[in-house]
Parts: C-alpha cells; structure tokens; sequence
C-alpha cells in the first residue's frame, strides 16, 4: 500500500489529478477494524472537467507509460487493484476538499472524514454500504453535529433519520 499511494501522489504533484482521497472500504478501515475489501478507492478532483470517461484517461496514460496495467475495472498498482472516481456532486467534492491528512507508513495520503464516509454511503446505499454505516457509527468517533451539517446540506437528513430508526442507532 504504501509504493501504491506514492504513485498515487506522483499523479498529483504532476498535475494528472488536482487532488485525491481515500474513499470505500479502505476509507472506512481508518476508521474502524478491518473489515473485507478488494481494492483502493481514489476520489479526485480535477482542474478542467472533461466529458464522460474521457477524464480518466490522462490517469491511465500516466500510469500505463509507468508499466502499470488494466485489470477489471482497475489498474493495479504495486499490486493493489485501484479504482479512480472523479468527483461526481457537490457531496463528493466537499468530502474531497475536507479529507484528513495522514501518514500511511511515512507516506503523505488523505481519506475522506468519518462523516462524509457516512453522507457518501447513505447517498449511494448499497447492502454493503448499510452495513459499513452500523459499523462506522459503532466504532468510529464520528462527530454527530459535524455529521448533521453535512447531512443538511446535501438532503441526506430524511435517508439517516430512517435508517436510524429500522437500525435503533
């Protein structure tokens, strides 16, 4: 993981992406114990907005001159399987521009915040994001006034009060 997210800063301090964080299921182990994941999720920001896929491109190029290949989806880098996600809404954007700084093993990174982990998971739903959501506000010190602004702002209140009350969170 740690020659994987050096990589993965060389694509931002070469200007490929304008800047990153973790996101999914490694974004959530930050947070709380290991819990099963297959590969890397990368959300970016991007200083010029292409259309469609077209703006995963300059990544693959970059990576691909670097020896790196496709596999599935991803593109496995130092063995790990890597999947980039720009920024899509004003929710991801936030979560992006407000990760936390961190080391992973003397590496430089970034992961989203417990909370905006939370906001994204309600959004997009997924059995597996349910469950994530159970764990994360079981064992992560997630900030609830935080939580809520976010929760306001990006029309999640509703989704949360529910899933709260069918989970007795």
């Amino acid at each position: 993981m740690k020659k994987t997210l050096a990589i993965i800063n060389e694509l931002k301090e070469d200007g490929i992406i304008e800047n990153y964080a973790i996101a999914g299921g490694v974004g959530a182990i930050y947070y709380i114990e290991t819990i099963l994941t297959y590969d890397l999720d990368i959300f970016f920001t991007y200083k010029t907005e292409p259309k469609g896929l077209e703006i995963l491109k300059p990544i693959y190029q970059y990576l691909t001159r670097k020896g790196y290949k496709k596999q599935e989806g991803h593109i496995v880098i130092e063995g790990i399987p890597v999947q980039f996600f720009p920024v899509y809404d004003k929710l991801s954007r936030e979560a992006v521009e407000c990760a936390r700084k961190t080391k992973f093993k003397g590496v430089n990174t970034r992961v989203l915040s417990a909370e905006h982990l939370l906001a994204i998971m309600l959004q997009v739903f997924r059995p597996k994001d349910k469950e994530r959501i159970i764990m994360l506000l079981d064992q992560a010190k997630v900030d609830k006034r935080r939580l809520n602004g976010i929760l306001r702002r990006h029309n999640l209140t509703k989704r949360y009060k529910q899933f709260i009350k069918l989970h007795g969170k």
